[in-house]
């Protein structure tokens, strides 16, 4: 009778473990970085909206984190909030509404960056989307997407983003870009191939967040 029960308890805690793993699998994990430099930091507005959306969508046990591209964007300072949704609605609900209160202060007192470290920011999401051992893992990039490193700040080396999504949005073009147009596309081939190369899933760039908001998340 003994030996019974003890496969019956081996047997339950192997299903609940089962269980555990496969509501990880569909899990959505979100690091949306948001560029601060120059003009940028007048762009919060979209930013907040995309925020927005993001707290609208994200279910109970998914994580949410958003930090700001600085002069040096790997350090977790510069994440503005972060959270892993709880199981229960209710509680969820609250936690999307102080969520958006931080997002709501920062929007009021955002200074601009003199740089813009888009990689180390893409390193320090990839560790916090691994920590929270999401199904579905993607970095969002609010940039133009050209990086201006500080004197001092090495980036020149390769980086892991395996198993991650990359979402470059609003990728608005600068002066240069409009005198010719190769350049704007070379520095978005360029991000591809690095980013690819550093074992990213996809890669993707929304303009158009009026019609292609729902690109940014991963269909279940």
């Amino acid at each position: 009778m003994k030996g019974y029960l003890s496969f019956l308890i081996m047997l339950l805690g192997i299903m609940f473990v089962s269980a555990c793993g496969d509501s990880r699998m569909h899990s959505q994990g979100v690091y949306m970085l948001v560029d601060t430099s120059g003009t940028y930091a007048q762009e919060m507005n979209k930013a907040a909206k995309i925020i927005n959306y993001l707290l609208a969508t994200l279910n109970p046990g998914d994580s949410l984190a958003v930090a700001k591209v600085e002069t040096r964007s790997f350090t977790e300072k510069d994440i503005i909030a972060k959270v892993t949704f709880d199981k229960r609605p209710s509680q969820a609900t609250q936690q999307k509404r102080a969520f958006k209160s931080k997002i709501d202060a920062f929007s009021k007192e955002v200074k601009g960056s003199a740089y813009t470290d888009i990689t180390g920011g893409l390193i320090q999401g990839a560790e916090y989307l691994n920590e929270t051992r999401a199904g579905n893992k993607t970095i969002v990039i609010f940039s133009d997407m050209q990086e201006e490193l500080g004197k001092g700040t090495i980036r020149d080396f390769p980086i892991k983003l395996d198993g991650i999504r990359i979402v470059a949005l609003n990728v608005t073009k600068l002066h240069t870009d409009n005198a010719d147009p190769r350049i704007y596309l070379d520095r978005l081939a360029n991000w591809e191939s690095r980013v690819r190369k550093a074992g990213a899933t996809d890669w993707e760039v929304v303009n158009d967040l009026e019609n292609n908001m729902e690109s940014i998340l991963k269909t279940r």
